[in-house]
């Protein structure tokens, strides 16, 4: 059998190259930037003088993609902490009230049941309200369309947990994709919403195990490699040409597109890819969390969203956050920073060392229109594979999306050079 080479070194092109190599193929991974893991990476920043992530990400014990990925490249026990059981602490910045959302283990929700396990002032008949996003899974619906977006338990429940998982206005958001998140957490019980964080960065968690399993396979890993274009003749892929010279592929040999969207499109005029994208704010804090603070922390009535207490920080993410991308970064951070020290403990303690990062692009608009348009994993091209949290996984931008495309991607491709005819 041929090398398969991997375009992109995010945890999509990291998921394909690893399941490749089980699979006994050849793997090279090219990747233009001068390291590993895309999106989903750690790196020094001097203005804190710690090591933080491209961006706060959140986990959960259902996503078995996501931890099939660890086991398999060999990754710590201890990669993802959290709690023993499903547990949500929650904080309203208006009223101050605070609560924990505490399902229980199995699939059959009695927990709602119970006053002391479900958000403040809710009644167990509320919890009915999001059957309708499965109603409207499959015909284009939002989720607007699906259910009732106001009241108690959507201000504090509903729309926070939807626009955390999709990163855009749950209103306009496809109920297909709402309804599989669900699914496949809340639906499936407490077992399978534990909140997961990678508490010492993904980087270690996700990306230093993946290349060091890659080493142990044997594969290639090739950086500051960028692709200019793909040549294509009849129905294969002949050749890759880099920023640095050409590839020609042999007849036994195969590709993995594990791109941007947008990168993907421009190399394959034709490629029907999301368009709108929504961005993501993160603002870091150089102080530790006050003792007992929980890992996670979900916030209403205020600016932040979710509050992250890593050991050596604070740190804030706001999805859907294309309204805050021309508002200067100081003023983002002081203006989180007067939440943050109220939600943490801190009080009235001047602004600690900061920093922001706006991610404009950070995942697609998950909207009806947007989610229709993205493509399967197999192409018109017979030794060509897509992978890519944009393309059709069934679920948002996510981690567990990025890997699950790997994984598919690599499906097609693991018994031969060419892209197994009828596949996803």
């Amino acid at each position: 059998m041929g090398t398969v080479h991997v375009l992109g070194a995010g945890l999509a092109g990291l998921s394909a190259a690893v399941r490749l190599g089980l699979a006994g193929r050849q793997v090279v991974v090219h990747e233009a930037a001068k390291q590993a893991g895309g999106r989903c990476r750690s790196y020094f920043d001097p203005a804190l003088g710690l090591t933080i992530d491209n961006g706060n990400h959140l986990l959960l014990s259902g996503n078995r993609d996501a931890l099939a990925f660890l086991k398999a490249v060999g990754a710590p026990d201890d990669a993802l902490a959290g709690p023993d059981e499903a547990a949500f602490a929650f904080a309203d910045l208006a009223s101050g009230e605070r609560w924990t959302l505490r399902p229980n283990a199995g699939r059959l929700p009695w927990w709602v049941l119970d006053a002391r396990r479900r958000v403040p002032g809710s009644r167990a008949r509320d919890y009915l309200a999001p059957l309708g996003i499965f109603r409207g899974a499959g015909r284009a619906a939002t989720i607007g369309d699906s259910m009732a977006c106001g009241g108690l338990l959507w201000d504090r429940l509903w729309r926070p947990v939807l626009l955390a998982a999709l990163n855009t206005e749950p209103q306009e958001s496809d109920a297909g994709l709402a309804a599989t998140i669900l699914r496949e957490t809340l639906g499936a019980g407490g077992r399978a919403c534990r909140p997961l964080v990678a508490v010492e960065g993904l980087s270690a968690a996700f990306v230093e195990p993946a290349l060091r399993c890659l080493a142990r396979q044997g594969a290639g890993l090739r950086l500051g490699r960028r692709l200019r274009a793909l040549r294509i003749e009849g129905d294969r892929l002949a050749a890759l040409d880099f920023s640095d010279g050409t590839e020609t592929l042999g007849p036994d040999d195969a590709a993995v597109l594990a791109l941007p969207a947008w990168v993907a499109s421009d190399l394959m005029p034709g490629l029907r890819v999301p368009e709108s994208h929504r961005s993501i704010v993160n603002a870091h804090f150089a102080l530790p969390p006050r003792a007992g603070a929980p890992l996670l922390l979900g916030v209403v009535g205020g600016l932040t969203e979710w509050l992250f207490s890593y050991p050596d920080r604070l740190s804030v993410t706001i999805s859907g956050a294309d309204r805050l991308l021309d508002v200067p970064r100081e003023e983002l951070a002081r203006t989180i920073w007067g939440e943050v020290a109220q939600l943490s403990g801190y009080g009235d303690a001047p602004l600690p060392r900061w920093q922001i990062v706006k991610e404009k692009r950070a995942t697609f608009a998950a909207t009806p229109r947007e989610a229709a348009r993205r493509p399967g994993a197999r192409t018109h091209v017979a030794n060509l594979a897509l992978a890519g949290d944009w393309t059709a996984t069934g679920l948002p931008s996510t981690i567990e999306g990025a890997i699950r495309s790997g994984a598919t991607a690599a499906a097609l491709l693991a018994n031969g050079g060419a892209v197994l005819r009828g596949a996803a």
